[in-house]
């Protein structure tokens, strides 16, 4: 009301204001009060300069106040509004997490039926391991008629565990001209010509990776001539040794004897010869000969100043530093000495005693050449372990004591051969290449006329 009258008394004022030359004012006093003035204008002044000011202050009072009212609104019920966005997008991130959560709790539950059905699978292997270790050994006959047999071993970290392991053969046939050759061949001349390599077996797992397989030339009972023997040659402490009826029974994998050394065995150069398992102790220069009939070992000897462990193996490594081998004159050892410098050094054994008979120092280096086999007295090389196409290159025959190079060709079909013997009853070489073991043909020439 009171700004209605103040409205209507001004326009009135300022109607006569032209001719009068008189004015109406509204300030605020020191009390913030507002002060209604009627003046006439002085010759020195026409305006009062704090009605400006007061309109504004008047103005910023104003704003304020609207300023006020905003913010009580968005502190009072529009806030709720404004915070309904963060509890939707904490709603919805609890209930990804308890989804996730729910997924891992499936997955664990899982992966605990795995580790029970793992758990139940090595209980059950472990049962099968003890009932072969317990079960008395059969003659061969009857263990083929009244059960299958074992299958083969598989090494886990140095402790004997037992797997079916599959067979792989491939029937190569051997040229013809060496088939017949063999055949008519019953001489004992120089090595003319090695066939293409026959796989017979091949061994699955790390065990399997380097290895010997051997027949006995002069078998005694209780086993036959065609009697197999096989060690698996990777572990800390190998001491398995398995005997197969036949090659059949090899292929398949079913072994007729299982024997656990006394001692372990060092490498792949072990060998078979009248009833004995011929081998290296581990980790030292001492031959053993294993008696298969008694099952225990018959002879000990150390091989005088052989390096072992290391010292001169062949190229390929495997602390091949002694290869025993037998031919149709008899026992080998092939190895080295700190005296012969790292040459081959060849002596023959008596396979009783294993006393050293008699020996020849080569000219060869035994680091230089992968493998190494005796025939007919005649010591042979391989140059290459892993070169699919390498050749026999060195030749040193004992009964004359000279040496020459030669070059017969040898396939190494799966490229990493640990392990070559000569069988002289089927006058055949016996390998081990990257698990395979492989056999070939071997064609000797006319003996030389004295």
């Amino acid at each position: 009301m009171w700004l209605q009258v103040a409205v209507c008394l001004s326009c009135l004022l300022l109607g006569g204001q032209g001719q009068e030359r008189a004015a109406f004012y509204r300030s605020n006093d020191r009390n913030s009060r507002c002060q209604y003035t009627f003046t006439v204008a002085s010759p020195a002044e026409s305006s009062c300069p704090t009605a400006v000011g007061g309109a504004e202050m008047d103005s910023l009072k104003s704003r304020l106040t609207l300023l006020e009212s905003l913010v009580s609104r968005l502190v009072g019920g529009d806030a709720g509004a404004v915070g309904a966005v963060p509890d939707a997008g904490l709603q919805e991130a609890y209930t990804q997490a308890m989804g996730e959560n729910s997924q891992l709790q499936r997955d664990k539950e899982r992966l605990d039926r795995q580790v029970q059905e793992l758990q139940r699978r090595v209980e059950e292997q472990r049962q099968e391991t003890e009932r072969l270790l317990a079960r008395p050994c059969q003659a061969p006959s009857a263990a083929l008629q009244d059960q299958r047999p074992a299958s083969d071993p598989a090494w886990q970290h140095g402790s004997p565990g037992y797997q079916e392991l599959k067979a792989e053969v491939t029937e190569v046939p051997a040229p013809k001209q060496i088939q017949e050759s063999s055949q008519e061949n019953t001489g004992c001349g120089e090595l003319v010509s090695i066939g293409e390599p026959v796989s017979h077996r091949r061994a699955e797992g790390i065990a399997g990776k380097y290895g010997v397989w051997m027949q006995d030339p002069e078998a005694v009972a209780p086993y036959g001539t065609q009697m197999l023997w096989r060690i698996n040659t990777v572990g800390t402490e190998v001491r398995e040794l398995f005997g197969y009826e036949d090659m059949d029974q090899l292929s398949l994998g079913f072994p007729t004897k299982v024997l656990l050394l006394p001692e372990p065995v060092e490498s792949t150069g072990a060998t078979m010869y009248r009833g004995s398992l011929y081998y290296q102790r581990r980790r030292s220069r001492t031959l053993l000969r294993y008696d298969l009939a008694t099952e225990s070992i018959a002879s000990r000897r150390d091989l005088p100043h052989a390096g072992f462990h290391g010292q001169f193996p062949y190229s390929w490594g495997g602390y091949t530093d002694i290869d025993l081998a037998v031919d149709e004159q008899g026992l080998w050892a092939i190895y080295s000495t700190n005296k012969a410098k790292g040459a081959i050094v060849a002596s023959q054994l008596d396979p009783n005693s294993l006393e050293v008979k008699k020996s020849w120092e080569t000219n060869i280096r035994k680091n230089t050449v992968a493998n190494a086999f005796m025939i007919c007295g005649r010591l042979y090389t391989v140059a290459s372990y892993s070169s699919p196409n390498t050749t026999v290159n060195y030749m040193f025959d004992t009964a004359t004591s000279e040496s020459k190079s030669v070059a017969v060709p040898l396939r190494n079909r799966y490229r990493y051969n640990s392990m070559v013997d000569y069988n002289r009853v089927q006058r055949k070489l016996f390998a081990w290449d990257n698990f395979h073991m492989v056999s070939y043909d071997v064609r000797l020439g006319k003996p030389e006329a004295n």
